[in-house]
């Protein structure tokens, strides 16, 4: 297995998250609806009110992943928690422990920052990484379901008055 190393994404790394998200659409069969530009991506990641943090893996100095993730928090615990919104490995860097390196060094920032919760979604169609997940000890949360406005819907209800 080749040495992984991970460090704290910079705003030169923009293309490069841009494009493994791209690559990551097309597999999850989703690439139209990728509408961020690099531009998006430095402002929202590393301009001066940036809430969004983005790691990048390196072999040799080359990138084979990235992770992007925000802190939340849960009430219940009064503590931050960890949501990772994109964890990818190109295909050809797959199957050497990549992924697991890097959900591991990102558990362990949580554990080190007094987090309680370390949290993720996952397609139900993507039977690898559901595999893969529930290997870590991981586990499925189907009591909630997820909802989500956007698009033209968000925009209708938010020029909807209240009553």
């Amino acid at each position: 297995m080749s040495e992984l190393t991970i460090r704290a994404a910079e705003p030169a790394d923009a293309e490069q998250i841009l494009g493994f998200i791209t690559e990551l659409a097309i597999y999850e069969k989703a690439e139209h609806e990728v509408v961020a530009t690099v531009e998006d991506i430095r402002e929202r990641l590393f301009g001066a009110d940036a809430s969004v943090y983005a790691l990048m893996a390196e072999v040799a100095g080359e990138p084979v992943g990235f992770a992007v993730y925000f802190l939340n928090f849960s009430t219940w615990l009064g503590r931050h928690g960890i949501f990772l919104e994109d964890l990818y490995i190109t295909p050809s860097a797959r199957g050497q422990g990549h992924a697991t390196t890097l959900l591991r060094y990102l558990a362990q920032m949580a554990v080190e920052q007094g987090y309680g919760r370390f949290e993720w979604n996952v397609l139900d169609w993507n039977a690898p990484a559901i595999g893969f997940y529930e290997s870590l000890g991981a586990t499925p949360q189907s009591e909630w379901i997820g909802y989500r406005l956007e698009g033209e819907a968000l925009v209708a209800f938010a020029a909807t008055p209240n009553r």
